[in-house]
């Protein structure tokens, strides 16, 4: 299988592979998704949201450990789309991924520097103007902190990564041992789970879980940088969405019972109520303090994965030839970071919390998610599968799967939909108006 991208050093770790995944993972996410899926489910059954998007990553995880473990190169699925559909319609697919980053990483940028001024806002209150100088603030320091050697990053990610599942057993332990209410995620014998109701609800509050779980696959676009990729790249995603769901789930059982559900959805500050009813205010400041911690440690690692993208199609000859450069000294791809980072920076400034979080998925669904689930299927018959590094369990169940959910959920994603449905026959305009373009400029450069 080919591994690609050979200007970038394996030098990442599996313990530094997880951590990358696992904090771009938590994030700001839970935190404040938590009372949004309260609200939408308005019951107690709120917990099978977050099963939900536990089983979603699981099922898709298995795709993507498959494809990164046969394709360990930088940029993740645009590599996995190029080789699945061929040359008639690879580079097509493989452009459609690319074209949909350089939009939607920005937005999750974008969100997790949002949340975080949203977080800070407990410790100073903040005026409508001061949260979004906060929010760029953040932006350029994550940018500051990437800018350098890869092996130094994956070091600072254990640190961030450490500080992640301290604060949540934390949270979880708090709660499990001064619990104050009785919590239940069963249904009451007037509810059930096989109403369509149920499922409508359920679908909603999953855009919002889902959102949460992203991530997993964060490995996979550092691909042409993980030691070891057959191995370590399928057993970093299985281990970061195995623990981080453990941790959601636990996380909320503990939160509700000390606030009733009733109570956590009215909260914009979950957490910081949660530890100031316990322990008292100066504690909460310092669980705030700590959540901010979680959110940055998640926009290191969003930056980091996807400003490998945006390199992988230049060095392909199919974007930009500036994105392909490495920094002379460094090695890392500077352009690709830098234009990550500052549109993330611009888009911070523009949209709330609520408008980016089901864009980002409705934007993402179709052409990374939906395609690359058919796509494995497409390698599968082509080369088989003697040489696979790791096979998916329980074939073809995992796809069948991912395809069905992936599409509930984008339907759940209701009038935003259309953003990702236009977004991508965009896309399919610009491919045909640009491709004697990119062909042209692909000679001569090196893969």
């Amino acid at each position: 299988m080919g591994t690609g991208n050979t200007a970038l050093k394996r030098e990442i770790s599996l313990i530094q592979a997880t951590s990358i995944n696992m904090i771009d993972m938590v994030g700001i996410g839970p935190f404040v998704v938590m009372p949004l899926v309260i609200k939408i489910m308005g019951s107690n059954l709120f917990l099978w949201a977050w099963v939900f998007g536990a089983v979603t990553a699981l099922m898709d995880g298995m795709i993507w450990s498959e494809l990164g473990a046969a394709y360990p190169a930088a940029g993740g699925s645009y590599n996995f789309l190029k080789e699945a559909y061929g040359k008639k319609w690879g580079r097509l697919m493989s452009f459609l991924f690319v074209w949909q980053t350089c939009l939607q990483a920005p937005l999750v940028v974008a969100s997790g520097a949002i949340g975080f001024a949203q977080y800070f806002s407990y410790l100073v209150p903040l005026t409508g103007v001061e949260r979004k100088l906060v929010s760029g603030v953040v932006v350029l320091l994550i940018l500051f902190l990437l800018y350098r050697h890869i092996g130094t990053i994956g070091k600072i990610s254990v640190l961030l990564w450490a500080g992640v599942i301290i604060i949540m057993l934390w949270i979880i332990v708090s709660g499990f041992t001064h619990r104050q209410v009785a919590y239940s995620c069963l249904p009451d014998p007037h509810q059930s789970f096989w109403d369509i109701g149920f499922s409508l609800l359920l679908g909603q509050a999953s855009v919002k879980t889902i959102y949460s779980y992203l991530g997993y696959y964060n490995v996979c676009h550092l691909g042409s940088e993980i030691r070891n990729p057959g191995r370590n790249i399928p057993l970093s995603i299985f281990i970061s969405i195995i623990g981080i769901a453990i941790l959601y789930l636990c996380m909320n059982v503990s939160i509700v019972s000390v606030i009733p559900w009733q109570e956590a959805v009215k909260s914009d500050f979950i957490v910081s109520s949660f530890v100031e009813k316990i322990y008292g205010s100066g504690a909460a400041m310092l669980a705030t303090v700590l959540v901010l911690w979680i959110a940055f440690a998640s926009l290191f690692a969003v930056v980091l994965g996807y400003s490998r993208v945006p390199y992988a199609a230049a060095a392909d000859g199919h974007f930009f030839p500036l994105f392909a450069r490495l920094h002379p000294v460094k090695g890392f791809p500077y352009v690709s970071l830098l234009f990550i980072g500052g549109l993330g920076f611009v888009f911070s400034f523009l949209f709330k919390l609520t408008d980016v979080i089901s864009a980002i998925l409705a934007m993402r669904i179709l052409v990374q998610f939906v395609a690359q689930a058919v796509g494995v299927s497409l390698l599968r018959r082509r080369n088989g599968t003697a040489n696979l590094p790791f096979k998916m369990w329980l074939y073809p169940l995992p796809v069948l799967f991912s395809i069905a959910i992936w599409l509930f959920v984008f339907y759940s994603t209701g009038k935003v939909a259309w953003l990702g449905l236009l977004l991508a026959l965009g896309g399919v305009v610009v491919f045909y108006l640009t491709r004697n373009l990119w062909t042209k400029k692909s000679t001569g450069i090196t893969t």
